[in-house]
């Protein structure tokens, strides 16, 4: 069972202000999660085989091209910063 000291502790370190009304709350709305968390680990899952992807789609790829640019330009042109001299220019960070 959770104490009303752990849910403060846990609200603390998610940064989020409980009262005393909502802790008290919490506590009894957590303690029933992790009941029914206990009741998952005491079935026998020891013949059950793992599963990654149960809805049977699969990934669609797309084929590699390579595409050939006459003009390093055309790639900076790309950029939203501005070009001066064939770079990138950058706003300093500090």
């Amino acid at each position: 069972m959770i104490t009303t000291d752990e849910v403060r502790h846990i609200a603390k370190l998610a940064k989020i202000k409980l009262s005393d009304k909502d802790a008290e709350k919490f506590t009894s709305q957590l303690g029933n999660i992790l009941d029914f968390f206990g009741q998952l680990q005491e079935v026998d899952t020891e013949d059950v085989s793992e599963t990654s992807q149960v809805t049977g789609m699969e990934n669609e790829l797309r084929k590699d091209e390579i595409k050939i640019c006459d003009n390093g330009d055309d790639y900076l042109e790309q950029s939203p910063h501005e070009i001066e001299d064939h770079m990138i220019k950058i706003p300093k960070i500090m």
